[in-house]
């Protein structure tokens, strides 16, 4: 899962806003005990919040072609816009938590929201209109939730860096366990009981994740912002809701007209690139070279974000009608897969790699020292390079335009690794080059960036897509996604030419940046 997903509130993006609270005076210093059971209540809420995400994710394309008879390009598309809400969103939940409604209260109002927004999908309706209300729920609920949970993560550990980057990894971790355990199941319970069940199952996901925090909230009271002391008047909730039903007419919109995201997003993309230049240039001159440094670095988390958005895209529907579903050993097994359960090979990779790179990365810092960012960014696109070279050489040993399970676990596994060396540092640069007093502003182009990207991986996954009513065998759609698979490949190759050619200005700019 993306690393991203878990960084610490991009919500000081206002931090040049007036407040809407003074600043609370400063608190005692908290006990361990305290700290470890405020932590275990977010951890738990962020497990199950991440369990019926991902677990709808998983289901998400192929209950759009399955089950309501999209076209791939639709299906592609929808799921592109829904993931650019998903990133965008965020950065005006987490202003909300900072400065205006509380980071508790949002965190808590957002699980609630995704729970509804869950909760509609695990009913028959019939129609696309309570598909899009149950979808534009998802991505205001996560924009409430994300930023707010992990902010207070950081609350929890203020002024303890050593003791928050422990939070952190063991925070992520429960991102990776709940989206394993969801992505397997999932599937099982849509394949036993239908589409409407295994949404059920992540809304109930969601609840038992409200009652633990029911249940452990007096662990959280010490934990928050300023504007959580404050009392939740009238005016306020009816701000909160007027707000919820904003982001949900703009979810609503973008995807009943769908044709219109390409105009939405190329607006972002604008605006994004007009305000960076705007900041670059008003910048203090030491201030440049790190803003500089950034500003290439999350280009190229953006790129990768193109490829990880394939994992919903394309290669779910690639195992649905080109591979093997069967896990097999002669001799020894023959374990059956689902199309959409391919999916948690990445987080399980995640956690498998992460404990040899921490590994690697300190013994390296004790030694000769420890990668440069840029460099860890090259390798990271040379492993996605390779990923899909596995998937385009799966053709090779096709059967009946089936390709063996084993090619897909092996992409899946290099895609893993370079998500650890690209989107896993992908907020690390904005901590090692860029002045505290510009980071908030940063963190908010960092997620409009991904946003950007993942809509793009839409419109990339939709090169392979097969055209509306056709009516394909497996040998026909094969050649479809593995032309596919070979473009990527090669964009692959040049992210990893251009990191190193951005190794040569980053050498030049990151001393002077982090000197600054």
């Amino acid at each position: 899962m993306p690393m991203n997903s878990q960084a610490p509130s991009p919500s000081s993006a206002a931090a040049s806003l007036p407040p809407f609270l003074p600043p609370s005076p400063p608190t005692p210093e908290p006990s361990a005990t305290a700290q470890r059971r405020a932590f275990t209540a977010v951890f738990m809420i962020e497990l199950w919040e991440r369990f019926g995400f991902y677990g709808m994710a998983a289901l998400m394309v192929l209950y759009m072609v399955q089950g309501l008879g999209y076209s791939d390009d639709r299906a592609n598309l929808s799921w592109g816009a829904l993931s650019a809400l998903v990133y965008a969103l965020p950065v005006f939940g987490g202003w909300a938590g900072d400065r205006w409604l509380g980071t508790r209260r949002c965190m808590l109002v957002g699980a609630v929201v995704l729970a509804v927004g869950y909760g509609l999908l695990a009913l028959p309706l019939r129609g696309l209109a309570p598909l899009y209300v149950s979808l534009a729920l998802v991505a205001v609920g996560n924009g409430l939730f994300k930023p707010n949970a992990a902010n207070l993560v950081r609350r929890i550990y203020e002024n303890q860096p050593a003791r928050i980057d422990s939070a952190f990894t063991v925070y992520y971790m429960s991102v990776n366990v709940g989206s394993t355990v969801s992505m397997l199941a999932t599937p099982w319970v849509r394949e036993l009981w239908g589409w409407h069940a295994a949404f059920a199952v992540c809304c109930a996901g969601l609840l038992l994740g409200l009652a633990n925090y029911r249940w452990m909230r007096d662990a959280l009271q010490w934990v928050g912002s300023p504007a959580d002391a404050a009392p939740l008047d009238m005016c306020r909730a009816g701000m909160l809701l007027g707000a919820i039903a904003l982001g949900m007419a703009l979810g609503v919109f973008l995807l009943a007209k769908v044709e219109l995201a390409d105009l939405c997003v190329a607006l972002v993309g604008a605006g994004v690139l007009a305000s960076y230049t705007v900041v670059l240039r008003r910048a203090r001159a030491h201030e440049r070279p790190g803003l500089l440094s950034a500003g290439m670095l999350v280009l190229e988390v953006g790129l990768f974000m193109v490829f990880y958005q394939q994992m919903s895209t394309s290669l779910t529907l690639f195992a649905l009608r080109n591979v093997e579903l069967e896990l097999r050993l002669p001799g020894l097994f023959a374990l059956p897969v689902l199309p959409a359960q391919f999916q948690a090979i990445n987080p399980i990779c995640i956690m498998l790699f992460s404990p040899p790179l921490a590994w690697l990365y300190a013994r390296l810092a004790r030694g000769p020292g420890d990668l440069s960012l840029g460099l860890k960014f090259a390798l990271g696109f040379a492993a996605v390079a390779a990923g899909f070279a596995v998937f385009a050489a799966s053709g090779l040993g096709a059967v009946d335009g089936r390709v063996s399970a084993w090619f897909v676990v092996a992409g899946y596994a290099l895609i893993a690794l370079g998500e650890l060396l690209v989107s896993g540092l992908g907020l690390a640069v904005i901590a090692r080059y860029v002045p505290e007093r510009l980071s908030g502003f940063l963190m908010g182009v960092f997620f409009a960036v991904t946003g950007v990207a993942m809509y793009l991986g839409g419109l990339v996954a939709n090169l392979a897509r097969v055209p509306v009513g056709a009516q394909l065998s497996a040998e026909q759609t094969l050649p479809l996604y593995l032309d596919l698979f070979v473009r990527l490949s090669l964009a692959g190759m040049v992210g990893f030419v251009l990191s190193l050619a951005m190794l040569v200005a980053l050498r030049r700019v990151a001393p002077r940046a982090q000197a600054g």
